[in-house]
């Protein structure tokens, strides 16, 4: 989250920074921010001076009492003052959890290169590779997985409901492939450490991400145990320091980790939904990074990269966007979307989100670090990104790679992984 002294002492820079994401209510929640913090200010101010009145009468009823003098007549102001206290430490309570909610509703501000604009108006700052051509009209993935038997969306629909996909066979294998390329790069290339995490993460996990409050009704959440399935790897991963303050010399730490991903707003109405282009289930390689707060945009440009060698790696035409406030994730500081091409939709999709946080994340989850001995803590900033997510990419792969047989070439780095050079019925 937002710290309130940022947002008070720094009150126009905040405002101007969050104006970029084009969102007209989020000054009115920066003078209710604002409003709260005076007031919590005020009652602090007032419980200190009635604590230093009662330090002053318990020292003094404790001067009579060693004099043998009789204390009887400061008792009774004595136990006013302390109930005053105890109200005005009960409204403090309530106005600082109430700061506490309101400002879990605020989002990260903008980096300073984020410039203004919505969805589709980011900025195209590289690309990589020459889209396919083709002497045939490209068919999208879903026929040819279909012809292929190895995409059967009506199957999975059957099982679990729209958005569900089911890969079979070579299906099956290519993305278990794809995995298994994603993880020995990043682990024995890129020199991440892989994690293994639970696919079910509690509400303060959620909460740490900034995946809740905000984003309750687009996950799946158990009852009555009130977990939440992961939305992302991010989530599990981020949250392995929470609470913690690390030794400055142990980072940057850096992690991968491979889990399904589950997200109920796959299906959002007005977007294309047939095949694995939105879904609400999708499997993924995910990245993180923790470093201390002056490596944070080389971090950014380095995880970057290794997303961006797994995509060079399968041959795959992409290009790397910088997004607009208006299209910044909420706890995002600053993103590069990697889009791959894809011949048979004919656009490009994102595969890969790559995001900096700052330290918005690490307040929320409490994560420090001592710089060095005896030198006070300071909070980390958390970096992720797709390394990458597997649905888009075995898309781009399928129609890219078709040939006018019906059957797929499969780019050299995974003929190892999955024992072909193609796909075929």
């Amino acid at each position: 989250m937002l710290d309130i002294r940022y947002i008070r002492e720094k009150s126009a820079e905040c405002r101007e920074r969050l104006a970029v994401r084009g969102d007209p209510e989020l000054g009115s929640l920066l003078d209710g921010a604002l409003a709260l913090d005076v007031r919590r200010r005020e009652l602090i101010g007032q419980v200190e001076v009635l604590k230093a009145e009662r330090n002053e009468r318990s020292r003094e009823i404790g001067e009579r009492k060693r004099l043998g003098e009789d204390a009887s007549d400061l008792l009774e102001p004595m136990q006013k003052v302390a109930a005053r206290i105890r109200g005005l430490d009960s409204d403090l309570a309530e106005v600082e959890a109430e700061l506490e909610s309101l400002l879990l509703t605020i989002p990260n501000v903008p980096h300073e290169r984020v410039p203004p604009g919505g969805e589709g108006e980011g900025q195209v700052l590289r690309e990589w590779g020459e889209p396919p051509s083709f002497d045939f009209e490209p068919r999208p993935h879903w026929e040819i997985g279909s012809a292929l038997g190895i995409l059967d969306m009506e199957r999975g629909a059957k099982l679990s409901g729209s958005g569900f996909p089911l890969l079979a066979g070579a299906g099956a294998r290519l993305q278990r492939a794809l995995v298994q390329l994603m993880l020995d790069t990043h682990v024995e290339e890129h020199g991440y450490t892989e994690i293994a995490p639970p696919y079910l993460v509690n509400r303060e996990s959620m909460m740490a991400t900034g995946h809740l409050p905000k984003f309750e009704e687009d996950a799946y959440r158990t009852d009555p145990d009130d977990l939440f399935l992961v939305p992302t790897a991010e989530v599990p991963i981020t949250n392995l320091h929470r609470d913690e303050i690390l030794d400055g010399e142990s980072l940057p730490r850096a992690y991968v980790a491979y889990t399904p991903c589950f997200r109920r707003e796959a299906g959002a109405a007005g977007r294309e939904t047939r095949g694995l282009l939105r879904v609400h289930q999708f499997d993924k390689v995910e990245l993180v990074r923790l470093v201390a707060p002056e490596s944070s945009d080389d971090a950014l440009e380095a995880l970057t990269g290794h997303a961006e060698r797994i995509l060079e790696r399968l041959e795959l035409p992409y290009r790397r966007v910088l997004l607009p406030g208006g299209d910044l994730g909420f706890a995002n500081y600053l993103t590069y979307d990697l889009e791959v091409w894809a011949a048979g939709v004919g656009e490009w999709l994102e595969v890969s989100s790559c995001s900096s946080y700052g330290d918005y994340q690490a307040r929320r989850a409490s994560i420090r670090f001592r710089p060095g001995p005896r030198e006070k803590p300071a909070f980390v900033h958390t970096l992720n990104g797709s390394g990458l997510a597997l649905a888009r990419t075995i898309v781009a792969l399928l129609e890219n790679g078709q040939q006018g047989d019906g059957s797929v070439i499969v780019p050299a780095a995974l003929h190892s992984y999955l024992g072909a050079d193609r796909l075929e019925s």
